[in-house]
């Protein structure tokens, strides 16, 4: 009896047929597992969407360095013609007549200015001094979160404006921090001002038109 079940087998026995595919499953290979196709694969767009995400802060930056450039070309070209305005003034204006530009709509006259922009608050040139040094200092703090074309040329006139009339406070007398600033740009019935007062103006007015349109310094667009 024994010797017909070995030749023929025990096909009713359950625990045959399921012993089979343990035993197999045991010796297949890690690579052969069920479900161990499916591993690799799930890995795969994991390191991909990192790459990814890397890569999209890479060209990220550069992009935000460039705005950087665009505010500090701005100011530098704001300051340098504000500077060599000034230069030309002492040295061929002041202490001479006023030149008529436009009739009398429009003169170059040299006048020295303690107070603000316009000529406003002679009294307070200190304060002034101050307010110029921490406007430029915002200024370079807003830098680091730039990455909006229009914002970096408001912010550049702004600081080229602001170093103009800073330089002016600090090198021209009666002394340091209390220097005069040098104007010479004399509408009809308007102040007297200069080619940094005229930048940190245009600088403002395009400020407050971002603002109305929505678009922050850091590129978002949003709507109140």
């Amino acid at each position: 009896m024994a010797e017909a079940e070995r030749i023929i087998g025990t096909p009713g026995i359950p625990g045959a047929a399921a012993a089979e595919p343990e035993q197999s499953g045991k010796n297949a290979a890690p690579g052969d597992r069920p479900g161990g196709d499916g591993a690799a694969p799930a890995g795969r767009p994991a390191e991909e969407s990192a790459t990814g995400s890397g890569s999209d802060q890479a060209q990220e930056r550069p992009k935000g360095r460039r705005k950087v450039a665009v505010l500090f070309s701005v100011a530098a070209l704001a300051y340098a013609l504000d500077l060599v305005s000034k230069m030309i003034v002492v040295a061929k204006l002041e202490h001479h007549d006023s030149i008529g530009i436009i009739g009398d709509w429009l003169k170059f006259e040299a006048i020295r200015n303690a107070g603000a922009a316009f000529g406003f608050g002679e009294a307070f040139t200190v304060i002034f001094t101050v307010i110029a040094a921490a406007v430029i200092v915002v200024i370079a703090r807003l830098a680091r979160k730039l990455y909006s074309v229009p914002w970096a040329i408001a912010l550049g006139l702004l600081l080229g404006g602001a170093l103009g009339n800073l330089t002016d406070r600090i090198f021209r007398s009666p002394g340091v921090f209390k220097g005069a600033v040098v104007d010479f740009i004399a509408p009809k019935h308007f102040a007297v001002f200069n080619l940094a007062d005229s930048a940190i103006v245009c600088g403002g007015i395009l400020i407050v038109l971002l603002s109305f349109r929505g678009l922050d310094p850091d590129g978002t667009v949003h709507k109140d």
